[in-house]
């Protein structure tokens, strides 16, 4: 399936297809230099089927993990540009998941002033959310992704079959992003992760996923309206990932954490049984109060108030622009 991107003259194609990293050469243009970017936990077949594919491919793999999104790791990416004499007609390649996406990205944008990116994800959490949409960073003095850009992809290549490397925890974090959307966007989709085996729909949460946020980005690509809705949950889920070496929580469970405070009692009370049943936290272990410290750094922030996204009903949304100390109040309220 191709679900196509319409950004005018940042358009691009997101191929959805079983199978389809080993059609990478049929499906992507790799007849130039291809700096090809992975980390220490995604498995080596998936970078070297794409480099096998390649007229001149060099692979570059840093360590798993948000201490990749460095200053450092940017560095040795642009050496390794620079040294293999890259060109702005080459092209860079990211293969893994959102932490190797944004880097990738941040990378292929500001070499030459931008060259050619194209993201194949490798984790669920990366296909259904931040293979798409541009946003590109990398984190500095512990805030994440407080450094960045929006730069499209060239293409995205969608291939569900590597999900069966997975461990169920990192299939876990993925839903995470899928469930935040269905909660603002998609009744139906919501009531599949109510009713349904989550294994057998696993294609369809992908696909209805990428349309969500395809329909999002395509009516405000810049963020200054509307996709503000897809930061359901990631106010909150960012001040409690900022205490991840204490808490040990992936993305997407802290996102299922920051989501719970901002549901109706009628959505919470459906919300949490379906995060319990595809094995997302309900309940937070770490000092509320460095979470509330960390939101003050939050990129959103306008003086002291911020916009966060409610929902009052599946497959609604409400924008409230409210206070800090509000926000810390109602933080501490649902999971203190």
């Amino acid at each position: 399936m191709i679900i196509n991107m319409d950004l005018g003259k940042n358009s691009y194609d997101i191929v959805v297809e079983r199978g389809c990293l080993h059609r990478a050469d049929k499906l992507l243009r790799l007849d130039r230099k291809v700096l090809i970017i992975t980390d220490s936990g995604v498995p080596k077949q998936y970078s070297q089927c794409i480099a096998s594919k390649c007229k001149e491919a060099f692979i570059v793999c840093v360590e798993q993990g948000e201490s990749s999104k460095s200053f450092d790791t940017y560095k040795t990416l642009l050496s390794a540009l620079l040294h293999n004499g890259f060109t702005r007609t080459d092209c860079v390649i990211a293969v893994g998941g959102g932490v190797v996406g944004d880097l990738s990205g941040f990378v292929a944008a500001s070499f030459m002033r931008g060259i050619d990116f194209y993201n194949i994800p490798t984790t669920l959490l990366s296909q259904i959310d931040s293979s798409i949409g541009g946003k590109v960073a990398i984190n500095f003095e512990g805030i994440k992704n407080i450094v960045g850009a929006f730069y499209q992809p060239k293409k995205v290549l969608i291939d569900p079959d590597v999900l069966r490397t997975l461990p169920q925890r990192q299939i876990s974090n993925g839903l995470a992003e899928a469930i935040k959307m269905s909660l603002t966007s998609d009744s139906a989709l919501f009531e599949v992760f109510e009713k349904n085996a989550i294994a057998q729909n696993m294609d369809t949460i992908i696909v209805k996923s990428l349309c969500i946020k395809r329909d999002v980005v395509q009516q405000d690509e810049k963020e200054t309206g509307l996709r503000k809705i897809l930061n359901f949950g990631h106010t909150i889920g960012h001040g409690i990932e900022s205490q991840a070496k204490t808490n040990g929580l992936y993305h997407g469970e802290c996102v299922a954490l920051g989501m719970i405070p901002m549901c109706s009692p009628s959505v919470k009370e459906r919300l949490v049984p379906v995060l319990e049943k595809v094995q997302l936290p309900t309940q937070l272990h770490c000092d509320v109060n460095q979470v509330c410290a960390a939101m003050r750094h939050d990129k959103k922030l306008d003086g002291s108030t911020l916009t966060v996204i409610t929902v009052p009903t599946p497959g609604s949304f409400e924008m409230r622009k409210i206070s800090l100390d509000e926000l810390e109040e109602i933080t501490k309220q649902s999971l203190n």
